[in-house]
C-alpha cells in the first residue's frame, strides 16, 4: 500500500475563527506539560521525595530524551494514517486523554519519599517510569498537533495569525498552570498530598484542551492525499536536505534549553535568592503576562522587519534581560520584576517566530520537492524540543549539585549555603541566557527561498 500524507488544497488560506481558536486551545495540553514537569518535577524530586539533584536531573532528563527517537516515528506513523477525521485529529483524541491520566498518576507518589538514608530505587523508578510513559503519549498529541497548521492552509500570513492565536493561548496556559499548580500545592499541605492535587487539575486542563483542538478542528482543510517516501529513512533524508529546517530547529532546541533551565529554576530562585517561597505565582504572572498583550506586537514587528530578523530580536532581548537578572541579589524587589517583564517580552517573540517559521520551512520543502510531509518534519522538531526541554533542567540540576545543593524529603526546601545560593542564581540567570545567546549563531544565512535549478 501507497504511503500518503495530507495537503491543504492550494486555494485553502483564511480559516474560520472557530478553526483558529479550537486549535490554539491544543495549548492547553503543550503549555501544561511544557511547563510543569520542568517547573515543579526537579523541586519535586528534591525537596519532597528527598532525591539527591544530580540523580534528580538525570531522572527528569532521560525519560523525555526517549523522544528523541520516538518523535520522528511518530510523524512517520501519522504521515501514513488515512481516517475520515484525517491523519492527525485521531492522535489528538486518544493520546491528550491518555496523557492526562498519566499526568496525574506522575505526581501520586505510590512509594512516598525516600526514608534517611534509605534506598531511592522505588521512588525514582515509579517516577522514571511513568514520566516515561507520559513523554511518549505527548509525543503521540504534540507531533500530529504541530503539523496541522502547515496543512490546514498554504497561506504564510494566516499560519502567522494562526500562531498568534496559538502563542496567546500558550501564553495563557503557561501563565495558570505555572502559577496555579504550585499555588494549589502550597495551599493545599504540600508535600505528596498536595502535588497528587495539583496533579488532577492539570490533568483536568488537559483533558479540555484535547476535546477542544479534537472538535474545534472538524471543520478545517485536511487536502488531498499524495505520496510520500516509503521508508523513514528516505524520510529523514528529506529533511536533511532542507537547510532553513536545519537551521531553525538547531537554533530553536537549544534556545529551548535555556529556556527549560531557567524554567527549573524559578522554585530555587524564589526561595534561595528572593528569599520568598510564596514568590512563584507572581514571577509566572510578571514573565508570561506581558505575552498576552504583546504577541500582536511582535507579529506587527515581523510584518515590517521579517520573521527573521524579529526572530533575532526578540531572541537578543530576551538574552540580556536574563543576563542583567544577575543582579536580583544587589537591587530592590521590584527592579527584579521589571526585568523578569522584559524577559516575558523577549519570551514571547522568540516563542511567535520560532513558530511561525516552521511551516514555512514545511512550505519550502513543498516548493522545492513537491511532496509535503509535515509530520515527519515537525515530529524532528518536537524531538528536538522535547531534549531541549529535558536537558534544561538536567543542566540546572548538575548546577545544583555542582555547587552543593542539600535535598530534603519534608515538602519544604533546606537550608542552604551561600555557595549553593550562588549556584542558583547563576543557574537561573548567567547560564540559560548564555545558551539563549548562542543559539543565535545557528541562524546566520537563513533562508526559505527556493533557488530554481540550472537548465
Amino acid at each position: 500500500m501507497q504511503n500518503s500524507v495530507a495537503v491543504a488544497p492550494a486555494d485553502s488560506e483564511s480559516l474560520s475563527p472557530r478553526v483558529r481558536i479550537g486549535y490554539s486551545l491544543g495549548s492547553l495540553v503543550t503549555g501544561a506539560f511544557g511547563t510543569v514537569p520542568g517547573l515543579l518535577l526537579l523541586p519535586y524530586l528534591t525537596d519532597t521525595l528527598g532525591v539527591s539533584a544530580g540523580l534528580a536531573g538525570l531522572l527528569v532528563l532521560a525519560p523525555k530524551a526517549w523522544d528523541v527517537v520516538a518523535n520522528p516515528l511518530v510523524g512517520r506513523v501519522s504521515d501514513r494514517t488515512q481516517t475520515r477525521w484525517g491523519a492527525r485529529r485521531p492522535y489528538l483524541l486518544g493520546a491528550g486523554l491518555t496523557l492526562a491520566v498519566l499526568f496525574a498518576a506522575l505526581f501520586a507518589a505510590p512509594f512516598g519519599p525516600v526514608p534517611p538514608g534509605g534506598s531511592p530505587v522505588l521512588a525514582v523508578g515509579y517516577v522514571a517510569v511513568l514520566f516515561l510513559l507520559t513523554a511518549t503519549a505527548f509525543a503521540f498529541f504534540q507531533v500530529p498537533y504541530v503539523s496541522m497548521p502547515a496543512e490546514m492552509t498554504d497561506s504564510a500570513g494566516e499560519r502567522t495569525r494562526m500562531m498568534t492565536w496559538r502563542v496567546g493561548l500558550l501564553a495563557t496556559t503557561i501563565l495558570v498552570s505555572g502559577a496555579v499548580a504550585p499555588w494549589i500545592v502550597d495551599t493545599t499541605g504540600g508535600g505528596i498530598s498536595g502535588h497528587r492535587l495539583m496533579g488532577l487539575f492539570v490533568a483536568t486542563m488537559m483533558v479540555v484542551g484535547t476535546l477542544c483542538a479534537f472538535y474545534g478542528t472538524a471543520t478545517a482543510p485536511i487536502g488531498a492525499v499524495q505520496a510520500s517516501e516509503p521508508t523513514l529513512r528516505a524520510q529523514l533524508k528529506v529533511v536533511a536536505a532542507n537547510r532553513p529546517f536545519r537551521v531553525l530547529v538547531a537554533c530553536f532546541v537549544v534556545q529551548a534549553t535555556g529556556v527549560a533551565c531557567m524554567l527549573a529554576g524559578v522554585q530555587y530562585f524564589a526561595d534561595h535568592v528572593l528569599h520568598d517561597h510564596g514568590a512563584m505565582p507572581l514571577l509566572f504572572l510578571t514573565v508570561v503576562s506581558p505575552a498576552l498583550v504583546v504577541t500582536p506586537l511582535w507579529r506587527r514587528i515581523g510584518e515590517r522587519l521579517g520573521k527573521v530578523r524579529g526572530y533575532i530580536l526578540a531572541s537578543a532581548t530576551l538574552t540580556l534581560a536574563t543576563l542583567a537578572l544577575a543582579t536580583a541579589p544587589l537591587v530592590p524587589h521590584f527592579l527584579v520584576y521589571a526585568m523578569i517583564a522584559v524577559i516575558g517580552f523577549g519570551y514571547a517573540g522568540q516563542q511567535l517566530f520560532g513558530l511561525a517559521l516552521l511551516p514555512d520551512c514545511i512550505a519550502y520543502d513543498t516548493a522545492r520537492t513537491g511532496k509535503r510531509q509535515a509530520g515527519v518534519f515537525t515530529g524532528v522538531w518536537t524531538a528536538g524540543e522535547t531534549l531541549g526541554l529535558a536537558l534544561g533542567p538536567g543542566i540546572f540540576g548538575q548546577v545544583l549539585q555542582f555547587f552543593g545543593y542539600v535535598s530534603s524529603t519534608t515538602g519544604v526546601s533546606a537550608v542552604q549555603t551561600s555557595h549553593a545560593e550562588l549556584g542558583v542564581l547563576l543557574g537561573f540567570t548567567v547560564v540559560p541566557a548564555v545558551i539563549v545567546g548562542l543559539a543565535l549563531l545557528f541562524l546566520r544565512g537563513f533562508t526559505t527561498e527556493v533557488v530554481p535549478e540550472a537548465a
